[in-house]
C-alpha cells in the first residue's frame, strides 16, 4: 500500500495515540506497516506481540533490519492466513484510504483481531474544505499532499462517512481519537466538531454493536 515516499509522508502520525490504546503485552498485527516504525515504538512501551504485512520490498526490508516479524503481501487480495480472533488488536494506520475494498478490508480486520484501529485522513477538514470550494481543484494539506494525478488515496473518508458506515453495519465504536497533528509531529485530540477541525480520523472498533 505505501511507496518510500508515503512511508516519509506519514511517518509517525498518530502513533502515540495508537500506542495509548494498545494493551501492555497483546498480541497485535499491523497492515500496511510501511517501515516498521510503529511496531518498534509498541515493542518498546507495550511489549506487544508483533506482527506486520506491507505491500513494499523496501518497506519490507527496513522492517527485517529493525528485527520485526513482517510478511510481503497486499491485503486487499485478503487476509485468509488469520483465524477468527487470531489478534488482540489490528492497526491499519493511514492505510484505508489507499485500499481498494475498503469495506472488504474493514470486516477482515474485525474478523481476525478482539479489536481494530483505524485512522485515515479526514477529508473534510475544513482547510480542504476552503481550497475546494475557492479555488475549484482537488485541495492539498499536509494530511493529503499529493497532486490529483499521483495521489495513492483512491477513496476519499470523512469522519462522518466512516461512523455512519459503522452504524449502519452494526460495527461497535469503542472510542473515537480524532486529531491533529502540530509543528513539533504530536498529535493534539480534537473532540469538538472533529469533522470540521480534525485532520485526521482514528477509531477503536470492536465486532458489532450491542
Amino acid at each position: 500500500m505505501k511507496s518510500g515516499t508515503e512511508m516519509a509522508i506519514h511517518k509517525n502520525i498518530g502513533y502515540d495515540i495508537v500506542t495509548e490504546l494498545v494493551s501492555e503485552g497483546s498480541s497485535v498485527l499491523d497492515l500496511g506497516c510501511g517501515d516498521g516504525a510503529l511496531l518498534a515504538l509498541l515493542h518498546e512501551k507495550k511489549n506487544i506481540k508483533g506482527y506486520g504485512v506491507e505491500i513494499s520490498e523496501e518497506g519490507l526490508s527496513l522492517c527485517l533490519e529493525k528485527g520485526l516479524y513482517c510478511y510481503q503481501a497486499d491485503i486487499d487480495e485478503g487476509l485468509t492466513d488469520y483465524r477468527d480472533n487470531s489478534f488482540d488488536f489490528v492497526i491499519l494506520n493511514q492505510t484505508l484510504q489507499s485500499t481498494k475494498r475498503p469495506a472488504f478490508i474493514i470486516r477482515e480486520i474485525l474478523r481476525i483481531g478482539r479489536k481494530a484501529i483505524v485512522s485515515f485522513p479526514n477529508f473534510a477538514h475544513h482547510p480542504v474544505r476552503r481550497q475546494l470550494s475557492w479555488s475549484g481543484k482537488m485541495p492539498k494539506s499536509n494530511a493529503i499532499p499529493y497532486e490529483w494525478y499521483d495521489t495513492p488515496n483512491i477513496h476519499m473518508i470523512t469522519i462522518k462517512d466512516f461512523e455512519r458506515y459503522c452504524h449502519s453495519n452494526g460495527y461497535s465504536i469503542e472510542k473515537r481519537l480524532h486529531f491533529k497533528v502540530n509543528r513539533e509531529g504530536k498529535s493534539c485530540k480534537v473532540a469538538f466538531a472533529p469533522n470540521y477541525f480534525a485532520e485526521y480520523g482514528m477509531f477503536m472498533l470492536s465486532g458489532f454493536s450491542s
